[in-house]
């Protein structure tokens, strides 16, 4: 039998429309947002950023979502239409694209609001109780009927998805939360320097996680509003939601483990730092974010390829992996991974060894390659004895980029820039006078 509570949530989460904000440049992650969209990032070995806010809807039983596309969409596009192209749409299921296409103006996306606001006949069409805004390129597992319940019952007008993190964390790079004791927002402050501190718990502030929940006629009114405002940014943290606070009800929605009393997994993979950090995450022996978890599945889609293979069981030559997340289609040949994470169709070659790196799909590694504290992107072909992330200098002589915590990127773009480079030294040295 079922409970009147599961109906309850039930009946909320199919009264909810999601929109999931995935235009997102990623201009800080550099070059490997350079041809792509920063939500169709490659993350943990099999996955997409995009596929944990699509799967936390879909486990939270929201299936009417609709995706925003703008820049550099193709990959995104791609990946949406052949692993997110199964919903039921005779059960009113769908997973549907709303790429910039000048609905309501003669311009693209021009900020977070201006692109609901011009989607703003699809979310008319389809008439929600409740809209959903999330933000595409967030890694984190959560359940949204808890917000939406929340939400409903404390009869507030929005509702916004906060995370308590340190104020050192907080200062410049997150919106923050003032609330009162009973959650209701007093002051939004966009990337303060100073954040305000949570009264209860010394050193930590409340920082917006880019998710809400609106009544849908509030939403449509406030997008009204901000559209006819020339002063506007159209952006939900810089002004919807200062210009919320006032005069309704705006609360905010503790994001927080019930069941271990834990503070849960979220991470912006915003900047090279935080992108390689939230992979190598992925390789502890709990890993924080349990990707492994039956309850609540990331759904992807990624071409069947076949296991990851080892070989060789030389004394020099052996082929293995250790303390490492290794994915399908991988060729280990007489290569040592330690600490590593290994996208797909991987191949290292003999002699090689690699460490603390993140490896990213359609890798090709030669014989007598020495890789460390290294992301290397798709598709790259590193020559035979090449070092990254051993010698600082060398790697930025060679033109690699590194981080501000010293994580080497490295692209093929880099590679053939390099090649191109010794190319041009090389007939330089053949073509010079000899002195005599």
């Amino acid at each position: 039998m079922v409970s009147s509570n599961t109906r309850y949530v039930s009946q909320l989460t199919r009264n909810t429309l999601a929109l999931i904000l995935a235009g997102g440049k990623g201009s800080r992650l550099f070059e490997l947002t350079q041809s792509q969209a920063k939500p169709a990032l490659h993350f943990g070995g099999k996955f997409r950023v995009i596929d944990f806010p699509l799967s936390n809807c879909v486990n939270s039983g929201i299936k009417q979502i609709g995706v925003m596309t703008q820049y550099k969409a193709h990959s995104l596009i791609r990946h949406l239409a052949c692993g997110w192209g199964h919903m039921n749409r005779d059960l009113g299921e769908f997973v549907e694209l709303l790429p910039a296409s000048q609905q309501q103006s003669e311009h693209w996306y021009e900020g977070t609001a201006n692109a609901l606001y011009q989607n703003i006949e699809f979310i008319r069409e389809h008439n929600p109780k409740q809209v959903l805004v999330l933000s595409g390129d967030h890694v984190y597992k959560m359940d949204y009927a808890d917000m939406l319940a929340q939400h409903v019952q404390t009869g507030a007008d929005l509702t916004v998805s906060c995370i308590e993190v340190p104020i050192e964390a907080a200062a410049g790079a997150f919106g923050v939360m003032c609330v009162n004791k009973g959650n209701r927002i007093l002051k939004f402050q966009e990337k303060p320097e100073h954040p305000c501190t949570l009264d209860e718990r010394a050193g930590y502030t409340l920082a917006s996680m880019g998710n809400y929940v609106f009544n849908t006629e509030f939403l449509i009114e406030q997008l009204l509003k901000d559209a006819s405002n020339p002063d506007s940014e159209h952006d939900f943290g810089k002004d919807i939601i200062p210009a919320s606070i006032d005069n309704n009800k705006v609360l905010a929605f503790r994001f927080h483990d019930i069941e271990n009393h834990q503070q849960p997994y979220w991470r912006d993979v915003g900047t090279i730092d935080s992108f390689y950090a939230a992979n190598m995450d992925l390789i502890a022996v709990t890993p924080q974010l349990n990707i492994y978890d039956d309850g609540w599945p990331i759904w992807t889609h990624q071409r069947q390829s076949p296991p990851a293979k080892f070989i060789f069981n030389q004394p020099t030559r052996r082929g293995f992996a250790v303390d490492s997340t290794v994915s399908g289609g991988c060729i280990i040949s007489g290569a040592m991974i330690e600490r590593s994470l290994l996208f797909s169709d991987v191949h290292v070659h003999s002699y090689s060894h690699i460490e603390e790196s993140v490896i990213m799909p359609k890798v090709n590694i030669a014989r007598h390659v020495k890789i460390k504290h290294a992301i290397i992107d798709s598709g790259c072909n590193i020559p035979s004895g090449m070092e990254i992330g051993i010698d600082r200098d060398a790697d930025i002589q060679r033109g690699f980029r590194i981080s501000q915590e010293g994580v080497v990127l490295v692209t093929q773009g880099m590679l053939d820039a390099l090649e191109i480079d010794n190319s041009i030294s090389h007939k330089v040295k053949i073509n010079s006078p000899v002195s005599v």
